[in-house]
């Protein structure tokens, strides 16, 4: 048994707003199958998408704290040139520079409308065949033990850990990297960005979120109350969800 990441999850005041910058920010559609904003690549609504992650935006009555996310988004670009174009089109759509400690580096550190940081890469090969997202970055104290965890938890391969990084991708080659990164401080408030998981047709979800507490998860309520999802944490407090199958 095993899991497979399938959008990441932002909570927003206006779902339809960051719903709309993210779509037009990575040149995908933007649906509305519910009261949530979901965005994924261009054509007819498809869920799970087969290959990369979608983003489903989720309206939320609070705002973001000041705190700096351990969840961000890294965009992919082709080259220097492609780089300048894509920060200059994405502050024309309303993003912000975002100073997170980051100094003098080759990327650009930008947030969404509501704060969310995120950042555009500098070109790089790894990310070559990534689709728009280069990788789901999350800040962590010990990335040989969320390689652990999440290695186990998920269907996707682990790729390379070490001291400083961990990092895992989907066993198809597709879609986004997901990358675990050592870094300074530790988890004080939820996240406004988590990644969601759904176990595989005929799979049973009881038995996968009783799996996942065994590699260490732990029940998380957040007052979502009787929902068909499952709220867990993993072993350093990073916030995701089970979704039931549809």
């Amino acid at each position: 048994m095993a899991l497979r990441p399938v959008q990441v999850n932002i909570k927003a005041l206006d779902h339809s707003a960051v719903g709309r910058f993210w779509g037009q920010a990575l040149g995908w559609s933007v649906f509305q199958p519910g009261v949530t904003s979901y965005v994924g690549p261009v054509g007819d609504f498809v869920w799970p998408d087969p290959v990369g992650l979608g983003i489903n935006v989720v309206p939320v009555p609070g705002p973001r704290t000041t705190t700096k996310n351990r969840v961000h988004l890294d965009l992919a670009t082709t080259s220097t040139a492609r780089q300048a174009e894509l920060v200059a089109r994405l502050q024309a759509l309303g993003a912000t520079p975002a100073h997170v400690g980051q100094g003098t580096v080759p990327w650009m550190v930008l947030a969404d409308p509501e704060g969310n940081e995120f950042c555009v890469l500098e070109p790089r090969e790894i990310y070559r065949d990534t689709g728009p997202i280069a990788a789901v970055v999350v800040d962590c104290a010990d990335p040989r033990a969320m390689a652990r965890f999440w290695g186990e938890a998920m269907d996707w391969t682990v790729h390379e850990v070490t001291d400083e990084v961990a990092v895992l991708r989907s066993a198809k080659g597709g879609g986004p990297y997901l990358e675990f990164l050592r870094t300074p401080g530790a988890k004080a408030v939820p996240d406004r960005v988590h990644l969601d998981l759904l176990p595989y047709p005929g799979d049973d979800k009881a038995a996968e979120v009783a799996r996942l507490r065994a590699l260490g998860a732990t029940d998380l309520d957040l007052g979502q109350g009787d929902v068909p999802w499952t709220c867990l944490t993993d072993p350093e407090g990073h916030e995701f969800c089970v979704l039931a199958p549809s």
